[in-house]
């Protein structure tokens, strides 16, 4: 699998968050600011994990890289996260949660050598 398509996975994963096991009344604001984001693959046969900088700002969420890769994210008001990510024929997308300085989520994407899942975690730089 090319360095593109893994990134493209994990990206993907790096926007995909799940449902935080925090009461909603509980989650703090999403801090706008530099993300790194861990990409860990459980199923299918892309690289075992990435590590990868993304960028939140006004409940968007945007590459923070030079590869040519559209990536695309919401977080809502209430640390609710979707991001989808593509490259080529290659992409991925993911849901989770982000709080005030950390989140973690779930992807699923297709590769060169197929499909692909894992999940993710991620920490305000």
């Amino acid at each position: 699998m090319s360095r593109l398509s893994n990134l493209a996975l994990f990206l993907a994963l790096s926007a995909a968050v799940v449902a935080s096991t925090l009461p909603r009344t509980a989650v703090a604001a999403v801090r706008d600011g530099i993300w790194s984001v861990l990409v860990i693959t459980e199923k299918g046969e892309c690289d075992r994990g990435y590590r990868y900088e993304v960028k939140v700002a006004k409940g968007h969420i945007t590459y923070n890289g030079d590869l040519g890769i559209n990536l695309a994210g919401t977080v809502a008001s209430d640390g609710a996260t979707k991001v989808s990510i593509q490259a080529g024929e290659k992409g991925a997308s993911g849901t989770g949660h982000l709080s005030e300085r950390s989140g973690a989520g779930v992807w699923h994407g297709i590769g060169a050598a197929g499909s692909c899942a894992g999940r993710w975690e991620a920490e305000l730089k």
